[in-house]
């Protein structure tokens, strides 16, 4: 007989983009999945019903990453309805484009928060609270080695959240959680795409040697190698993006 306890995951920002790709292949690996949302619940309920509707488990969790008393809500109820929390993925982020001499600093506040209080918030409390075995994923940016012009503040905001994720891993030792941070390119979502005209995002297709721009199938599978089999990565920043930069 098998006793095996089934693995659970976290994805922040599950409802849309790369959250919902990752939610998607999480719960394909098995897993029972808490998919968080801040904005759409419909969204939410959609991933939460192709999950269901293969076969698997998952609710729908809303919740301000930022704010940690409705993020200690939102592990209290992972916690309650599947007995604990193995996995955590920190997709939610937001992407405010501007030279750094005109961005308005309302703006700037605004990526701070999400990005990396957003993500300390939610790391801090994974790191108390998963079982042992369990991964915890944040999201960089390969703007941060592109050093694109407009991208100053998310790129700064990102190299935020790499810090906290390498220090994370080794303040972590004895604990069997790995501590780790993915890093996409160029990758077909509302994120990267909403603003930007037709010819940039035609070159920054071509930019990879690759040759197109990546999909959020490609970044879920970086995270399910993380989120399961590569127990021994810890402590890194993977670049998924092509062989862009």
């Amino acid at each position: 007989m098998n006793n095996k306890r089934e693995r659970v995951a976290l994805i922040t920002g599950g409802s849309g983009g790369i959250g919902h790709a990752v939610a998607l292949r999480l719960a394909r690996d098995g897993m029972a999945i808490g998919v968080h949302y801040a904005g759409s619940k419909t969204k939410a309920d959609e991933t939460v019903s192709a999950i269901v509707s293969n076969g698997g488990k998952a609710i729908a969790i809303c919740g301000d990453v930022a704010d940690e008393k409705e993020m200690t809500t939102v592990f209290d109820t992972m916690d309650e309805t599947f007995s604990g929390i193995d996995v955590v993925v920190n997709t939610a982020g937001i992407m405010l484009l501007s030279p750094i001499t005109e961005l308005n600093l309302e703006d700037l506040d605004r990526i701070y928060r999400t990005n990396i209080r957003g993500t300390f918030v939610v790391s801090q409390q994974a790191a108390r609270r998963l079982k042992s075995g369990g991964a915890i994923i944040n999201f960089s940016t390969t703007i941060t080695r592109l050093q694109f012009p407009n991208y100053g503040a998310y790129a700064a905001s990102k190299g935020a959240v790499e810090a906290m994720t390498l220090i994370l891993a080794r303040e972590l030792r004895g604990k069997d959680i790995t501590v780790n941070a993915v890093a996409p390119g160029p990758t077909a979502t509302p994120l990267f795409l909403n603003g930007k005209e037709e010819a940039a995002i035609e070159q920054l297709s071509h930019a990879a040697p690759l040759e197109r721009l990546g999909m959020p199938e490609d970044i879920a599978e970086t995270v399910a190698f993380l989120a399961g089999p590569a127990r021994w990565i810890n402590g890194q920043v993977l670049f998924a993006n092509g062989g862009m930069g």
